[in-house]
Formats: structure tokens, C-alpha cells, sequence
């Protein structure tokens, strides 16, 4: 049954700024407050309730659940309504698979012919990642790890491979998000001075090790997590079979 307790208030900010029609707005408001973490993993949607704080009837709340459901990211329970879904560890190994393979190449293949340009920008975002950490903000902080990430692949000048590097991202967000602890970002930040150190070099090779380490280390202290939060997990069997 849908839990009587939730009242669905941070879904107030996104109903304000959304755009598109009644189905695109609540489904944009819900897939932002289930990445955010606003809507755990696990929990069951009330769709009245969620008709009422958005200002639409039940239709597109209906039409917004089967979207999510699409992406992986609801479950629809015959007789017994929708939930969060639970995350899938074997789709974060996927993800991360195609993002290893996709931005260790792409530093690699930059490093051997870096402008002194990039390595200001870089060098400029990781003062910004320091000052986040120190003033505590979470959110800030995200959007200067995603913008690291996209200034190399915009360096690259891949139109598909930013697409699909984009796709195993949007995929991760979630789970990212349960490690944004302030050692977690201490250790990334760690881990991106070190991509940035190869590429001043212009050590491609030594880029690429420095960026499959960074995105091991994230992929390796999920399933730490997993494993200390089993009831957030929906495969938990598959973490004794992880691929070298």
C-alpha cells in the first residue's frame, strides 16, 4: 500500500519549472526526485497524492509511471500499484563497463595532444570540485564532476561516443548519489588530479590507467554499499560474479 506519510512536497520546486505538457512535467518532477533520492528505492507511489501536489488528474501520473518504468527506474505491481524500483547491481556493472571503456579511451587519445586551454579548464574545475567539498555542497559538487567528465569528451569531439558515454551516465546518477559521502568526494577528487597530472604530461597511457582506477574505485565502494544496504538492491547474487 502507498505510505500515508509521504507528501510529496519536493516535488513543488521541479512542478514550477518543468515545461511540456502534464505527462512530460511529472514525469520529469518524478525521475528528478528519484535520482535525487527524494523517492528511496523500494517505496510505493501514490499516484492521487501525486495528482494533487502536481495539479494534473491521474492520467498523466498513470502515463509518467509507464515512462519510468521504461527507463528501469518503477516498477508496476499488477493489483498492488507502483514502486521506486530497486537498483540492479548487473545494470551499474553495465553502465560502468561502457563508461570505463568509453572515457578511458577518450583520455588517453586526448592526452597525447592537449591545449594549454583544456588544462586550465580542468585545472579551474578542480578548484571548484575543492571549494564544494569545504563548503559541504553535495549538488555543486556533482555538477563539477559531470562537467570534468564533459570537457575531455568535448575535447574528443565524438558526437555518438558523448552520446552513449551520456546514456551509462544518466544510468549511474542513483546510484551515485548514495555515495556522495565527504570521503567519497575527497577520494574522487583525488582520483580526477590524477587524470588531470597525466594529461599535463601528455601521458596518455598513464591517463587512461589513472581514469579506469578513478571508475573502479566508484563501482567497487557501490558494491561495498550494496552489501551494507542489501534492502536498496534488487541482485544482489550477481556481486560473486563480477567480471575482472
Amino acid at each position: 500500500m502507498p505510505s500515508a506519510a509521504v507528501t510529496y512536497d519536493f516535488l513543488n520546486s521541479v512542478r514550477s519549472t518543468a515545461k511540456g505538457g502534464a505527462t512530460a512535467r511529472v514525469h520529469a518532477a518524478l525521475r528528478e526526485a528519484i535520482v535525487q533520492l527524494d523517492l528511496k528505492p523500494g517505496e510505493f507511489l501514490d499516484k492521487q497524492a501525486i495528482a494533487g501536489r502536481m495539479g494534473v488528474s491521474r492520467f498523466p501520473v498513470g502515463e509518467a509511471m509507464n515512462r519510468l518504468a521504461a527507463e528501469g527506474l518503477v516498477d508496476i505491481i499488477p493489483q498492488s500499484g507502483s514502486r521506486v524500483a530497486l537498483i540492479k547491481i548487473s545494470d551499474t556493472r553495465e553502465n560502468m563497463f561502457l563508461r570505463r571503456a568509453l572515457e578511458v579511451e577518450t583520455v588517453r587519445t586526448v592526452a597525447f595532444d592537449v591545449p594549454a586551454e583544456l588544462v586550465d579548464q580542468l585545472r579551474s574545475n578542480l578548484l571548484y570540485q575543492r571549494a564544494a567539498i569545504e563548503a559541504q555542497d553535495l549538488k555543486g559538487f556533482h555538477g563539477f564532476d559531470l562537467a570534468f567528465h564533459a570537457a575531455l569528451m568535448d575535447r574528443l569531439g565524438f558526437e555518438r561516443v558523448r552520446n552513449a558515454a551520456e546514456t551509462a551516465r544518466l544510468g549511474l546518477d542513483r546510484v551515485r548519489r548514495l555515495l556522495n559521502t565527504r570521503r567519497r568526494l575527497e577520494h574522487t577528487l583525488e582520483e580526477h588530479q590524477a587524470i588531470v597530472a597525466a594529461i599535463e604530461t601528455g601521458d596518455g597511457d598513464a591517463a587512461g590507467r589513472a581514469m579506469h582506477a578513478h571508475l573502479d574505485a566508484v563501482l567497487a565502494e557501490l558494491e561495498s554499499f550494496a552489501r551494507e544496504n542489501p534492502e536498496l538492491f534488487a541482485d544482489l547474487n550477481a556481486m560473486g560474479d563480477r567480471p575482472s
